[in-house]
């Protein structure tokens, strides 16, 4: 394991990156299926509304949680930690909780499983419609690789060791 002085700088880079790739995620339209002379075009925003009614109430709000709101979260919380130490300033107040809460999250954050799952149907629904991906979808995509890159990347030891040593 050696020190990679840019490695910081890289993984807010890319942290940026997917919390404005996943806020075009949630904004446009993530496909459009036409069937039978029926349109449909839907958002994430509407797959999580789709649930809204009755006893599927704490599914939509679970699948809120799940694919939006905790991935943002945690990406806010990386940004607001790392944000400091990439400019060689010292940290904010609470980085450490911050960071500390992104690594708690780090396993139900499933925008991964989202994108399979909407994969998987859209290969069984494909022979019944005509599906047009729209831009949220590969905002969503691009989301998923990011953040991959960007586990792959980031070395936890070396950002606790930064903030242990900016804050004493």
């Amino acid at each position: 394991m050696t020190s990679q002085p840019a490695a910081m700088a890289q993984i807010l880079s890319l942290a940026l990156t997917a919390f404005i790739m996943m806020i075009a995620a949630v904004s446009f339209p993530f496909l459009t299926l036409d069937a039978g002379g029926l349109h449909n075009a839907t958002s994430v925003i509407d797959a999580v509304l789709a649930f809204n009614d009755g006893f599927a109430f704490p599914l939509a709000v679970a699948v809120a949680f799940f694919i939006i709101v905790i991935p943002l979260i945690r990406l806010s919380a990386l940004i607001y930690a790392l944000g400091p130490l990439v400019r060689e300033q010292k940290p904010r107040q609470g980085a450490r909780q911050a960071f500390a809460l992104a690594e708690r999250l780090r396993p139900w954050s499933m925008a991964e499983i989202f994108i399979v799952g909407v994969t998987v149907a859209l290969i069984k629904v494909a022979g019944l419609a005509v599906v047009t991906i729209g831009p949220a979808f590969w905002a969503f995509t691009g989301v998923v690789v990011i953040t991959v890159l960007k586990d792959q990347l980031i070395c936890r030891y070396s950002i606790w060791e930064a903030l242990d040593k900016a804050t004493a």
